[in-house]
């Protein structure tokens, strides 16, 4: 008996993909993209909000890729971990904190030290640095006064020379305390990777746990020189300011909520068969995350995931739906754990493939990065009629846009539009249907309203199109979408596509004017 072919739907996720204003810094105004341009014009288009109240974040924040992907996958508004972690600090449950309690109580028994790890910004898309000063108000309030800031900079959801400000911030409140210190300053590039290019993770390491001479104990000056050195916040060298290092019955509370980017240098304080680089192992020291960071390591957790049930992937599986997963390195985590709701496990009939990201420093080097490999994956996926839904990410616009360099990313932006005609006229070959969206904009934004170069991603709405070769070649006809929308209509969106019932727990609605799977009432779908 032949088995029945599946017409895929593949949702095509351009990281970092704005809609913004045409002027001289808008990196995709500026490239040239007759395949968005013709599809656009072609096809159903409408616009989605992808930042502030709209994915779960304070008003006017930036969106960011774990949110986005979160919001499209959970097809509803999720409060973040930003938002929950500040309000506990506002309503002061924040200090009755159970795990940071009893993280102080142990350091407090040996009158060891507290280390605070983390990216020290105001940035809100990996850490706040007024979540570090409501640590610091709390280590205060136990008396404890030994207290060492490992001081991340950011230089990338910030302006890339803005670690001086929240220096003095930070001296300013270590003063009015009475307690702490920075001991050392790295730059993002060391501290926070997440493509396994260890010795950057190694270089961190060491100045945390190895003693270092130090040139000076003020970290203003440190600052200083790396930008007369053309260094930004972002790629400052891993800086020891001051003797004492991580030891034995010490404490470590790592303030970042978004985990990714914290995962390797968690490794290589807590996995015992570590093998990313020959560390100085320390046996005794009591962790804590804000939040779980990797499921294979158990340290306590001070804001834990609430339960999130019924996202697409897992109602994709209740149907016994095949589904892949496809994106290259740097935003692989978003299309399986993000994007099903922070579960590290694939759901029952969920492949995935990782391309693997360019090895070069930055990313403007090779702009069009790994988006071929990940075309030509989306595409032989397609035509085996397996899969009812192929996610795919595109990290051009993001990753390209957050160097900060507008040729580069205008480069990168025409790379991507290539490769969407290209998937385009292989899913028409195969009948199936494309949707084209983003997570967040970026790459609308290279030059800031101060002439000033912008790295940071935005509060603008992306775009959404609907490409269905399922009944004929064009579906202008077929389909009609709402003006306007958010991130969290696009699982529902796919339901109805699939002609599926919405479980209730998804709060977003169809952006299908007209509903393909009519009269349907939203339901509850159990685990079974």
């Amino acid at each position: 008996m032949t088995e029945k072919k599946v017409p895929p739907i593949v949702l095509a996720i351009l990281d970092g993909w704005g809609l913004g204003q045409n002027y001289s810094g808008n990196a995709i105004a500026k490239a040239a993209t007759p395949t968005m341009d013709q599809l656009q014009q072609d096809f159903p288009t409408t616009s989605l909000r992808a930042s502030g109240i709209h994915v779960g974040l304070p008003e006017n924040q930036v969106g960011n890729s774990e949110v986005g992907h979160t919001s499209i996958g959970g097809g509803r508004v999720i409060a973040q971990d930003l938002v929950k972690i500040t309000k506990a600090i506002e309503d002061k449950s924040f200090y009755e904190n159970s795990e940071l309690h009893e993280i102080c109580e142990q350091v407090g028994k040996t009158k060891s030290k507290i280390h605070l790890i983390g990216l020290c910004s105001d940035g809100g898309v990996h850490s706040h640095i007024d979540h570090m000063f409501g640590l610091l108000r709390f280590i205060k309030n136990h008396e404890i006064k030994n207290v060492d800031i490992h001081f991340i900079t950011d230089g990338r959801d910030t302006h890339p020379q803005r670690a001086l400000k929240f220096i003095k911030d930070t001296e300013v409140y270590l003063h009015n305390l009475g307690i702490g210190q920075i001991s050392t300053i790295s730059g993002r590039y060391y501290a926070m990777d997440r493509d396994c290019r260890w010795s950057r993770t190694e270089a961190f390491y060491k100045i945390l746990t190895e003693p270092k001479l130090y040139t000076s104990s003020d970290p203003k000056q440190i600052i200083q020189k790396f930008y007369a050195d053309d260094v930004s916040d972002e790629f400052i060298i891993p800086t020891r300011l001051r003797p004492g290092t991580i030891e034995n019955n010490d404490g470590l509370v790592f303030f970042n909520f978004r985990p990714d980017r914290m995962r390797q240098i968690l490794q290589a304080f807590q996995k015992r068969n570590f093998k990313g680089f020959h560390r100085k192992y320390i046996k005794q020291v009591h962790v804590c995350t804000f939040t779980q960071y990797d499921s294979t390591i158990h340290t306590p957790i001070a804001f834990p995931a609430s339960n999130k049930i019924n996202f697409l992937g897992e109602i994709l599986a209740q149907n016994n739906m095949k589904q892949l997963r496809i994106a290259e390195t740097e935003k692989y985590a978003h299309v399986t754990y993000f994007f099903n709701g922070g579960i590290e496990e694939p759901f029952m009939g969920e492949d995935r493939e990782l391309i693997p990201s360019p090895q070069v420093a930055t990313y403007d080097i090779a702009p069009e990065m790994s988006a071929q490999q990940v075309t030509q994956s989306a595409i032989r996926a397609a035509k085996k009629n397996v899969y009812s839904l192929i996610v795919i990410n595109y990290a051009n616009p993001d990753m390209v846009g957050h160097t900060g360099e507008l040729t580069s990313t205008i480069q990168a932006i025409e790379s991507v539009d290539k490769q969407l005609g290209i998937l385009s006229e292989a899913i028409k070959q195969v009948e199936g249907s494309l949707i084209i969206t983003a997570d967040h904009g970026n790459a609308e934004v290279m030059i800031d309203m101060e002439g000033q170069i912008c790295k940071s991603h935005t509060t603008n709405s992306v775009p959404f199109i609907i490409i269905d070769y399922q009944k004929k070649n064009t579906c202008n006809d077929n389909i009609v979408l709402k003006p306007h929308g958010s991130l969290a209509d696009i699982a529902p969106t796919v339901l109805d596509l699939l002609q599926l019932p919405k479980p209730q727990e998804m709060t977003g609605n169809s952006l299908i004017q007209k509903s393909i799977f009519s009269n349907q009432n939203p339901v509850s779908l159990e685990r079974s």
